[in-house]
């Protein structure tokens, strides 16, 4: 890849220089949390498509956009108690990062938030209203030198948001020139996304409110693009199928795009319209675990490039838990398929308690490891199948809950972190 590793080099001191003052201080996660939900809103703030919008709510003209004026409310208000904590943890102007700059940022944040529910009370509100407001508001916080500052320190904490483990195979591993610089290149962009994957995995274990992630999942979105423009630029210029770099990467970019279109086209397709708190979990749930499990698995590839035998758990250990309940599940959801549709065509022949002990093994272990969005249906077959007790009644169950098992065992099976892991079924199920 050609890089430009000096000015690199030079522009990584320059945000050092910003940053110096706020490293290894008690206020830097608060300059995190701040620049994390500050990126979120500048991305969500350009958003014109109905990515996070049910289809079915109409054109991107005539649909209200009310719930998105709402989410940029509620980062308002979120991002001015943040910089209000983080002038109070300041204790000098002896930095980059000056009070006097936080007190200007924090008026303009304020003034925004009652201006945005002002204009909620005029809802609906349409696209018109919407791009308006969005442009007005980006360029209000751009115009203030904080803005860019606090999101650039947080990006730089994001950056080095990588396996200690990697890191040193970097530092002490003999590796050829080209391919440490390339690395040295693109690890920080997988370490920003990982960052800001963590930040709604961190949200997601306290169960705090959901809806907000759409600002983080729409920064997620554009820092993504970033990686894949910067990685298919490099694909175009060298074109060296036998070089293992090329390959390692050209899969990634390939199983990336696949991730992200079963996230934002799919997953998150009516996220902002969504009522009920399972529907929400779940979502986010699911579309947190798809992009974060890629990308972990790729830069664990990334790794073995440098160390071929080096094993996942020692750069994410959460990837050796993952893999060992999805080969579980996967294995176990094989067995209830085969004794579904077994007891499909020929009741009798299975029996009544050998299906029951396997529909109820399956309950008391490997559901659990299901994702929350298939853990409802899955456990209703279940019950349905439990509770029917003629014959009649129950082979057309029987039949929809295996077809519904097939599909569900497919997307198990497409687990990033089961990539190099084939399906060989189990002995006992042959």
């Amino acid at each position: 890849m050609e890089t430009t590793l000096t000015s690199q080099k030079k522009g990584q001191k320059q945000k050092l220089k910003l940053t110096d003052a706020l490293v290894e201080q008690p206020h830097q996660n608060t300059s995190f949390e701040l620049g994390l939900w500050l990126s979120g809103l500048e991305s969500f703030l350009k958003l014109r498509d109905t990515s996070f919008a049910d289809s079915k709510q109409g054109s991107i003209t005539t649909r209200d956009w009310t719930k998105e004026f709402r989410l940029v409310n509620s980062a308002l208000l979120l991002c001015s108690k943040l910089n209000l904590q983080l002038i109070r943890e300041l204790k000098n102007e002896d930095q980059e990062l000056a009070v006097s700059e936080l007190s200007d940022f924090s008026a303009a944040l304020i003034d925004s938030a009652l201006i945005t529910e002002a204009l909620l009370r005029g809802s609906p509100l349409r696209f018109a209203e919407w791009v308006a407001w969005s442009n007005f508001l980006t360029e209000k916080l751009k115009s203030k030198s904080a803005f860019r500052k606090i999101i650039l320190i947080a990006e730089k904490q994001g950056e080095s948001f990588l396996p200690e483990k990697f890191l040193k195979l970097l530092d002490t591993k003999p590796i050829p020139y080209d391919l440490e610089a390339d690395l040295r290149l693109l690890l920080p962009h997988f370490g920003k996304i990982l960052k800001w994957l963590d930040a709604i995995g961190k949200i997601l274990d306290k169960d705090e409110p959901l809806k907000p992630t759409a600002l983080l999942f729409a920064r997620i979105h554009e820092q993504t693009k970033d990686l894949m423009r910067l990685i298919n630029d490099y694909l175009l210029r060298k074109h060296d199928e036998e070089d293992e770099f090329f390959a390692a990467l050209d899969c990634a970019v390939y199983a990336i795009s696949i991730e992200l279109r079963k996230v934002y086209d799919y997953e998150l397709v009516g996220f902002t319209e969504s009522h009920q708190s399972p529907a929400i979990y779940a979502r986010v749930e699911t579309a947190h675990g798809l992009l974060n499990d890629s990308f972990q698995q790729t830069v664990v590839n990334l790794a073995r490039l440098i160390e071929p035998e080096i094993d996942s758990g020692e750069l994410f250990p959460n990837i050796e838990r993952k893999l060992r309940n999805s080969l579980k599940l996967r294995e176990d959801l094989w067995r209830v398929l085969q004794v579904v549709k077994a007891a499909e065509k020929d009741l009798e022949k299975v029996g009544f308690p050998k299906l029951y002990q396997v529909l109820n093994d399956f309950f008391d272990t490997s559901i659990r490891y299901l994702f929350f969005k298939d853990l409802e249906t899955t456990e209703r077959f279940i019950e349905e199948v439990l509770t029917t007790k003629e014959k009649r009644d129950l082979v057309p169950i029987l039949h929809r809950f295996g077809t519904y098992l097939e599909t569900l065992f497919e997307q198990v099976n497409m687990r990033a972190v089961l990539a190099n892991h084939p399906f060989v079924p189990p002995e006992d199920s042959r």
